[in-house]
């Protein structure tokens, strides 16, 4: 098994882990802002552009106010996570608000922030003019169903069978009564993949939806200010795995910008996208102690982190590499699951991994996990959430969330004697 480079070494997490206790969480914050930096950069050609990350992947304000640095806006799907892209400095249309059966306090409190309104269903507009205004700039997601079938992927599913977005004729409906309401700016916004690796799948939704803005153009005289293609750009889990080359992707999609959108007049078109796992995950790793050691029909060793801390590998079978510190050259031949302590039989981080031999004390690193880690973390058999930190660029480390306590977890109870 190859050794996966990693941004620090066995004696640096030693000394943290005696200040915070493991499980934590630790990101490298150098690496995402060279990341962000490389998806800009690929989309240079477009001056609209701007990745509005998915605040769902890693919902903590000190990494969003280090995006915003960067030029990211933020895609929140609730008014919690406006409320954290505020707080980071994100603010009005920097903001995507991209929900479904959203409650009408969400609508009020996101249209409140200035932020753009993502309908998901017709309903949505008289929805919104009844709660909170209809505002100048309005967008659609778009479920192409059928005509896309086959394009989705585990996590998201196939389109025709997704909760989200419009059909194609009632997107046209839609753009037309906005329109007849006096809506004046338009956005369109599509998602139909999520860890995606195939950048063909990409290619097609761009081209999918820059057919769309010349139709809306032609048939409604509607001009889109931009398209949103979503995000969904997968990384590599597994050491086999290839990621996806950003400037091959940016490059690809440019051409079609020309070969479509610049012949029809409408340029200059603005190019959205709404990554988080790819800018994020690769930079993110849960740190955990092995605590015990079972031998029954298979080999087991247990950690102090559990699937309340990491449930990818529980409920999609996700890999995630593991490195043991200071084994990493050490030979991988004792054939073990990777568990953790909840009344769940998976709760397993790895099944029937080759690893170093691993002795109660040692350190192990999941790696991959700066999305969708923390942020979907629950607490099932009064589990209590793991700290995070943040590895700087200059070495040092800062601690921006910290370790849930039994006190936390007490605080919402009203029983006597537990409340707080």
């Amino acid at each position: 098994m190859p050794t996966l480079p990693l941004p620090f070494d066995e004696s640096q997490i030693r000394d943290l882990a005696g200040r915070y206790p493991t499980p934590f969480y630790i990101y490298d914050e150098a690496s995402i802002r060279n990341n962000a930096r490389r998806l800009t950069t690929a989309f240079a050609w477009c001056p609209g552009f701007r990745n509005h990350f998915a605040v769902k992947a890693t919902p903590n304000p000190h990494l969003l106010k280090i995006l915003g640095e960067e030029g990211f806006g933020t895609d929140c799907s609730s008014l919690p996570e406006v409320m954290l892209s505020e707080a980071a400095g994100i603010v009005g249309e920097r903001i995507m608000f991209t929900s479904n059966n959203t409650p009408a306090s969400e609508f009020v409190g996101a249209r409140t922030a200035g932020a753009v309104l993502n309908l998901d269903d017709l309903t949505h507009i008289s929805f919104i003019a009844e709660h909170c205004g209809i505002p100048e700039l309005v967008s659609f997601r778009y479920n192409p169903g059928p005509l896309r079938d086959g394009a989705g992927n585990q996590i998201i599913g196939n389109p025709e069978d997704a909760k989200y977005g419009l059909t194609r004729d009632q997107l046209f409906t839609g753009y037309e009564e906005l329109k007849s309401l006096g809506v004046s700016r338009f956005g369109l916004h599509t998602m139909v993949v999520s860890n995606e690796l195939n950048i063909d799948s990409f290619v097609e939704t761009a081209r999918m939806l820059f057919s769309l803005a010349l139709e809306l153009a032609e048939t409604l005289d509607i001009r889109l200010e931009w398209v949103n293609l979503g995000g969904g750009i997968g990384i590599p889990y597994h050491p086999d795995d290839q990621p996806i080359d950003l400037e091959a992707l940016g490059l690809a999609i440019g051409e079609i910008y020309r070969e479509m959108i610049v012949p029809s007049g409408l340029d200059p078109l603005g190019v959205l996208m709404e990554n988080g796992r790819v800018i994020t995950g690769p930079y993110g790793y849960l740190v955990t102690t092995a605590i015990h050691e079972k031998r029954i029909y298979k080999n087991y060793v247990g950690v102090d982190a559990c699937m309340a801390n990491l449930m990818r590998p529980g409920i999609y079978g996700a890999y995630h590499h593991i490195s043991v510190l200071g084994k990493e050259d050490a030979p991988h031949d004792v054939v073990v699951d990777v568990v953790g302590s909840l009344c769940e039989n998976n709760d397993k981080f790895a099944i029937d991994r080759p690893l170093p031999a691993i002795q109660r004390g040692d350190l192990l690193v999941i790696h991959d996990v700066g999305a969708h880690g923390h942020a979907m973390g629950f607490q099932y058999n009064a589990k209590l959430r793991s700290a995070e930190l943040l590895l700087e660029p200059d070495g040092k480390v800062r601690h921006i969330r910290r370790a849930e306590t039994i006190d936390d977890y007490f605080a919402t109870l009203t029983f006597p004697g537990l409340s707080h």
